[in-house]
């Protein structure tokens, strides 16, 4: 190559250092933007039903006890069950994806959101139906259905924004 080219080449890409920089920036973004998530308006939504399960958690969910007492295990354990889950994965984890918008996360969110509405399901199943003593139960409280719904919502959400990049 003759110093012409030789130096007009280098005169275009800065001695190679401007173009390998901005390769590097290039595979950066590339590799965030391959990790991370946009929410968009359903962001918000899935934020309001985590403040909806919350507030179901205040609630009476099984002979006037809260939710919150049902997950220490005064209301039985399919109540502590779907207490436990709905916690873990309904607010804990969808808190988590939220904030830092991982990719990975929602797919956490999404499965465990399905497996924790499965265990609001029997929760409430579990309060209609008979004991051992062949009464029925006394129903399921306004808190439980009001947090059942909600990890319905939340599953639902979480799973349309996890097959949403495929």
């Amino acid at each position: 190559m003759s110093d012409e080219a030789r130096s007009a080449s280098e005169g275009r890409t800065g001695d190679g250092g401007d173009l390998d920089e901005l390769a590097a920036d290039v595979d950066a973004t590339l590799g965030k933007a391959v990790r991370t998530v946009e929410f968009g308006r359903r962001g918000f939504t899935i934020a309001v039903f985590v403040f909806l399960l919350l507030i179901g958690f205040v609630l009476p969910w099984v002979d006037g006890r809260p939710g919150w007492q049902a997950l220490l295990g005064d209301a039985g354990a399919i109540p502590q069950l779907f207490a436990a889950t709905s916690t873990g994965f309904g607010v804990l984890a969808s808190t988590l994806a939220l904030a830092t918008r991982r990719w990975w996360l929602t797919w956490v969110c999404a499965t465990g959101g399905w497996f924790a509405f499965v265990d609001g399901i029997l929760a409430v199943w579990s309060q209609q139906s008979s004991g051992v003593s062949g009464v029925p139960g006394a129903g399921p409280g306004i808190g439980l259905v009001i947090a059942c719904v909600a990890m319905g919502v939340l599953g639902f959400q979480w799973m349309k924004l996890a097959w949403s990049r495929h």
